[in-house]
């Protein structure tokens, strides 16, 4: 990874003061969720783990941010969190980003997970009658018509993140799915390629449609024709992407570039491509969405979309935080807060193969 790539993603290259909670987790060898855990006192983290834990904290002088804490008032602000996502690697980011913020707000999260099987409502009746002040929600969750319909009735203020669908009565922080992806095609474009896949998002996704759309527009400024056959369904799983992309490169003229809608199914794109025997980038080039930690876990490592997903969780905490604080003297009403994204060229990407395979010569 460049040394300007690692800059950007340092826990230090947000701030230069303090310390964070990640510099924490880093000295001490464990995740941002243990430390969590050690900080508020939390039982199941062995003796170990909490000492090491509180010697890193010593040495790096770490202490959540007082001036939040003085705002804290008599009771502590509980933040219910409902997930159901199938991207572990999104939510594992979007749960450390709202755990950071709330240690640094001194807010609770109550985290929360939907049951295979379980109602959507009763998951969201459920938390609202453990007591929580307000809601986070990310994908797909924050678009269930079901659990919002709850959230109005109770009256809870809530965020829903990583959504461009507007939503009656909640705010929402997202950034421009379809802008992201023409700019992504539009890049693969550049590089020479004529034949670009892609895989769709879960069609019920509002975020799914914007990137095809974005897909369309960037081949249109192009000056390419749609093809339908370069398009597979996929639903934000590994699983769906490999499945995508056997459908894409079985073709007999098969894409020279895939372009995933989200880090999954692009690592399951690569992995397809290494079992055909397909070198990334020379034969296949490979881009995908959100910069998971999977992005630069797997060879080579992803172009992608950088989707700021730990920092729009910190900004639904404390955009309740401060709601919640004020005593409802600003509403957090229908908001909607645009981030900004950044394409993240890698390794995965390169100009289509122009030049004969190389052949091995017949044995005589």
């Amino acid at each position: 990874m460049a040394d300007s790539e690692r800059k950007r993603r340092s826990p230090r290259s947000r701030q230069t003061g303090a310390p964070t909670i990640a510099d924490v987790a880093a000295m001490a060898g464990v995740s941002m969720m243990t430390v969590s855990r050690v900080i508020n006192a939390e039982p199941k983290v062995r003796q170990s783990t909490r000492d090491t834990v509180n010697e890193a904290i010593a040495k790096l002088n770490y202490a959540p941010n007082r001036a939040a804490r003085s705002l804290a008032g008599a009771s502590q602000i509980r933040i219910g969190l409902l997930y159901s996502n199938p991207s572990e690697a999104f939510l594992s980011a979007f749960i450390v980003g709202s755990l950071e913020e709330a240690g640094r707000l001194d807010v609770q999260i109550v985290i929360q997970k939907v049951e295979e099987g379980e109602e959507l409502a009763a998951a969201v009746e459920r938390m609202v009658a453990g007591g929580v002040d307000g809601v986070i929600l990310p994908p797909p969750i924050c678009e269930a018509e079901e659990v919002l319909g709850v959230l109005r009735q109770s009256g809870i203020p809530t965020v829903a993140v990583a959504t461009p669908k507007e939503q009656e009565g909640i705010a929402t922080i997202l950034i421009d799915d379809a802008s992201a992806a023409r700019e992504m095609t539009a890049h693969l474009a550049s590089l020479g390629h004529e034949r670009i896949g892609f895989i769709l998002g879960h069609p019920d996704l509002a975020a799914s449609k914007d990137r095809h759309e974005g897909y369309l527009q960037g081949l249109a400024d192009a000056g390419y024709a749609y093809d339908e056959a370069l398009v597979a369904q996929g639903f934000f799983t590994y699983r769906s992407g490999l499945d995508a992309a056997e459908q894409l490169l079985a073709q007999e003229k098969p894409p020279t570039a895939i372009f995933a809608s989200n880090d999954d199914m692009a690592a399951a794109a690569v992995a397809v491509a290494h079992r055909r025997g397909l070198d990334v980038p020379g034969d296949l080039t490979v881009c995908g969405f959100d910069d998971v930690a999977m992005a630069t876990t797997i060879w080579p490592e992803l172009t992608t979309i950088h989707q700021p997903i730990a920092a729009m969780s910190r900004q639904a905490v404390e955009l309740l935080a401060t709601f919640l604080r004020n005593k409802r003297s600003a509403e957090v009403g229908e908001q909607r807060i645009m981030v900004d994204y950044e394409l993240v060229r890698r390794q995965s990407d390169a100009a289509p193969r122009r030049r004969p395979a190389t052949r091995v010569p017949a044995t005589v």
